[in-house]
Parts: structure tokens; sequence; C-alpha cells
């Protein structure tokens, strides 16, 4: 079995390093790898990559996730975000390859206060929501066997992440200001890589799963309960920290104006991959725990 990443230096890319080797022989690539092109940009360069590789399964972490920048530069996002997986998808329709790509809450438009499912109407605020709904639309127009997996609040160890951000603040300020009307689920890149082992397993036993489901942590949370934990569990634990735990204040997304607009509801339902791949999915605090564990030790 031979398992093409693509985008191996991002959050979710680096941990699929760790969990697509149980399926089979594995090459990773990025934008800047050398030998074999990976660079989304030109979409048009994959076609040669995928030949030279001949993969069983396609794995796609890459994508354009700067939002506010997106708004700016539609025409490569759109080339990274959507093109590029309308050529993976059809080749993998023509070789009768899997292919596993990640999309966003942000497919959405933030109405309501209720889950969305995977087949609730879309309605995109952002460059990038829609550029990443018309990359979903590619993929299912090919007709190549695929899992979709839309997520949310994506967060790992490795690199800068909104905790991170938060215990800085923190040590550093007496008073911290944070959005509490938009709600989702913290979900860790460390969670969705092994799911997505467990997802291919399933799949190459039984085809019938192919579609798309929505993948993220269990509950809900707004970001300034998030920071709350966060803070409260560093300074259970020993750490620094100069903001007091009533000094932590919850404001509307309007006090901090950007380019692209944000969803406030992102609580995606995931009974449909629980039901499907018997799975049960943590509580976001277990996920943000280990991580809390492991970039404070």
């Amino acid at each position: 079995m031979k398992l093409l990443l693509l985008g191996k230096n991002g959050q979710v890319g680096w941990e699929l390093q760790r969990a697509l080797p149980l399926l089979g022989e594995l090459t990773a690539l990025d934008f800047d790898s050398l030998e074999l092109k990976a660079d989304f940009s030109q979409p048009e360069s994959l076609a040669e990559t995928l030949d030279a590789v001949q993969p069983d399964i396609i794995v796609n972490s890459a994508a354009h996730t700067a939002v506010d920048k997106a708004e700016s530069e539609p025409d490569l996002v759109r080339r990274i975000n959507a093109e590029a997986p309308g050529v993976l998808a059809r080749w993998a329709a023509a070789h009768r390859a899997w292919l596993v790509h990640y999309s966003t809450d942000y497919v959405f438009d933030g109405s309501g206060s209720t889950p969305r499912g995977e087949d609730a109407p879309t309605g995109p605020l952002s460059v990038y929501g829609q550029t990443k709904l018309d990359g979903e639309e590619a993929i299912r127009a090919s007709g190549c066997q695929h899992l979709i997996l839309r997520t949310s609040w994506v967060y790992a160890a490795r690199g800068g992440n909104f905790a991170k951000t938060m215990l800085r603040l923190a040590a550093e300020r007496e008073r911290l200001s944070v959005i509490d009307d938009q709600i989702g689920a913290p979900t860790g890149a460390d969670l969705l890589a092994d799911l997505t082992a467990h997802l291919l397993r399933t799949a190459l036993a039984r085809p019938q799963v192919c579609g798309t489901y929505h993948a993220v942590a269990a509950g809900e949370t707004s970001w300034h309960g998030y920071a709350r934990f966060v803070i409260d569990w560093a300074r259970r634990h020993g750490q620094a920290i100069k903001v007091a735990p009533d000094a932590i204040d919850a404001v509307p997304t309007s006090a901090f104006p950007t380019p692209a607009r944000r969803p406030l509801n992102s609580r995606l339902d995931t009974s449909r991959l629980r039901n499907s791949f018997g799975l049960v999915l943590p509580p976001w605090q277990h996920g943000v725990e280990r991580l809390l564990a492991e970039v404070l030790q």
C-alpha cells in the first residue's frame, strides 16, 4: 500500500507523518520539496508528482489557512484550496485511489446555535471559506473515493497556537479581553491524524463509507472559555500567571475587527462519523490538557 501525504509540515501534516506509516509505505511532501513537486500554487504540477509516486491513498493536509490574508489574494487561495484538490481528485478517480481531504466549519455562515450536520446548507463568509467549499465540491464532482473531514479550531504543540498566545499574554498583562460569541470545539492535530488512520483502515475494507464527515473533539466552548481553561490549568500547575482570574474579560467579535468575517457558530455534529466508524470522540478538554502538559514541561 502506497500513501502520499501532501502538506507534511503543517500542524495536521506533522502528526500524519506519525500515524500514516501504520498503513503502508509513506511518501511525505511539502511545497518546498525538491525531488517531487508539491507546490499547490501551481496545481498543474501535481499530476506529475502523482504519476511518479502512484499512490493508493492521497492524504491532502495542504491548504492556505491565513484567513485574513486570503481576502487580499483570492486568486492564490483559489489555486491552493480549490484547484489543487480538484487535480488530486481527478487523478484519484482515474487511478482508483482514495483521497483524504481536510475542510472547515468556515463553509457555513455561522448562524444559529445548534451543531451543523454534513448536509446542512453552506454559506461561506470569507474567501477562505468559499475556496474550501469549492475544493470540497471539486472532489465530490470527480467521482473519486474520498473522505472529506470538516474540522474546526485546530491546534498542535508544534508551532504557534491560541493556548500558547494566551499563556504568554497572561504572564505579561494584568487584564485580557477574549471573544466570547464564537462557539466551537478546540481539536488537536494529533486527534485528527489518529482519526484519519482509523477511518482509512475502515474505508479500505468498506468503500461505502466514502463521503463527507464532521471531525471535531466533543463538547463546545467560546474562545473566552478556552482561554479561561488554559490559564486556570497553568495557574494550578505552578506557572507564573499575572492576570487575575476575574480579569479575563468576555467581549464580542466586533471588539476585534478583521478583514475576514468569522462564523459565530462553529459547532459541528459528529454523529455521522461516530456511527459510521464506531468511534468515540474525546472531550476537547482532554486534548488541551495534553497540549499544555507538553508545552509547559
